[in-house]
């Protein structure tokens, strides 16, 4: 074949390619989105796929594929963290938590969900909408320390109609001009500058964490004489960025009268609380983490629609998602990957349920101290503060990891180290408390929880436990220790 003939033959050639190509698709049409638009929808006209896929989080997941968190599973069954861990029960006696405590639902329901618990838990007031709503900073500007003082539903009676079940919005997450993400919350701004890290300047993988630590994050509401809330921070004081730590989130609460937000009713204590703090336990040295993992990575994978190539704004776990995003990095497949995932969920729970009865029998163990110092009998203020103290050690770390939401798999390592710091607090003040008992003459093995007097008839919609959501040890363990019948611990 000449030259000729052989250019003339690879033009063809091209030329077929092109005309089987079909046409290019179109880019979405643009249009300037203003600076504060919250509206959703507004954001879809530019990016509609993104668009579609964030309204998907209002759609129920597949069921059975999450053994520890099925809140936004398929058949609307509202799960119940009192009944999953009854224990709570006796442990967050006194507060709103052991009235009514559910499974959340994701995202587009973030709002709802605290609309349609019982109203004891909008105590906090107005200060509960900062994660909750995108008018968060709004309000707090219009209104100033009012904000934080007046009751949620005067708050959020200032939110348009049309928003006022809506969730978390694009312009929390995005800048509207560049779509790059952004830090938008105040808390999470004032938060970022104790650690060290400049929210404005940081690196493209630490914002798609940092986004998410906006919510995802324990919070601590101070609280005035008039036990009105004074304002919201995160408790990062002392810690650095890789390294906020149980050990200083505790020394923090504990610094101030101010930041005991509760009254325990079961041990008399004030104490502090502890909040989802999913930010926190992941970048603690997890191996995701140090590996430059982010949120987003794992939460919101991308994925193909059509011509795009998108992240994934359907917003959930792996294990409700086909395991998609790990498979990305590990090659075992999907099996393997989600029996790993659920064997460090297990051995998560075995150790949590048997941390969280050892601390709830403590703590009544309190309760009947503190009767007999009714009654007259005289016992040492040392040793009174010195359980407290141990109390106060064993029951943050308990809470962090309850509040949460990966069961461990987020940081495996780092949650047994805190798992079993509890477990030897609860144990040290257990010998105390017992020595207390033994003295004057009580036997503590007869202390029983009651947990039918805590489980049962709660709050306005007179709520019951619920046996078929109760976790059971998986390797039942815990009823050597205890009754196996949650009526007759």
């Amino acid at each position: 074949m000449n030259k000729a003939k052989f250019l003339s033959v690879v033009f063809f050639v091209i030329l077929f390619l092109f005309a089987c190509q079909g046409p290019k698709p179109e880019s979405p049409k643009k249009f300037e989105i203003p600076e504060n638009e919250i509206e959703p929808s507004v954001w879809g006209k530019n990016y509609p796929v993104e668009y579609d896929l964030w309204k998907k989080t209002a759609e129920p997941k597949p069921s059975g594929l999450s053994r520890y968190k099925k809140g936004s599973d398929l058949g609307g069954t509202t799960y119940d963290k009192i009944s999953e861990y009854p224990f709570l029960a006796v442990i967050y006696s006194g507060m709103a938590f052991s009235v009514e405590y559910n499974e959340p639902r994701g995202h587009y329901f973030m709002l709802t969900d605290v609309l349609e618990i019982d109203p004891l838990r909008r105590g906090a007031g107005g200060v509960c909408l900062t994660c909750k709503s995108p008018y968060a900073d709004q309000l707090k500007e219009q209104l100033g320390i009012d904000y934080f003082k007046k009751t949620f539903d005067e708050v959020h009676s200032k939110i348009p109609d049309r928003h006022k079940e809506l969730g978390v919005s694009c312009i929390e997450c995005h800048n509207p001009k560049t779509m790059r993400n952004r830090i938008t919350k105040f808390t999470a701004i004032e938060a970022f500058k104790k650690i060290g890290k400049d929210p404005q300047i940081l690196e493209h993988q630490e914002l798609r964490s940092a986004v998410c630590a906006q919510c995802h994050v324990t919070y601590t509401i101070p609280k005035d004489e008039n036990k009105k809330s004074e304002y919201v921070f995160f408790p990062w004081d002392g810690s650095k960025y890789g390294d906020i730590s149980i050990e200083n989130i505790i020394k923090v609460i504990k610094s101030s009268p101010k930041y005991k937000e509760w009254t325990h009713k079961t041990t008399g204590y004030k104490l502090g609380f502890i909040r989802h703090p999913e930010y926190e336990l992941y970048t603690r040295n997890s191996v995701h983490f140090n590996a430059n993992v982010s949120c987003a990575d794992c939460h919101m994978p991308y994925k193909r629609v059509g011509s795009f190539k998108v992240s994934d704004h359907n917003i959930t776990s792996p294990l409700k998602s086909g395991m998609k995003s790990c498979i990305v990095c590990h090659s075992e497949g999907e099996e393997y990957l989600r029996n790993q995932v659920l064997t460090i969920q297990d051995r998560t729970i075995s150790t949590l349920l048997k941390a969280g009865y050892k601390l709830a029998y403590v703590a009544k163990y309190i309760e009947r101290i503190n009767g007999l110092a009714k009654d007259g009998k005289e016992i040492d203020n040392a040793v009174l503060a010195k359980i407290q103290d141990l109390y106060e050690e064993a029951v943050y770390r308990l809470i962090f990891i309850i509040a949460e939401n990966s069961v461990g798999f987020h940081n495996p390592t780092e949650t047994m180290r805190i798992l079993s710091d509890s477990i030897a607090f609860a144990s040290e003040c257990e010998k105390l408390t017992v020595r207390i008992l033994t003295e004057n003459n009580v036997d503590y093995n007869s202390i029983k929880l009651l947990l039918s007097e805590h489980l049962n008839n709660r709050g306005k919609k007179k709520l019951n436990f619920k046996p078929e959501q109760e976790f059971r040890d998986p390797y039942n363990l815990l009823y050597k220790f205890i009754p196996e019948k949650t009526e007759e611990r």
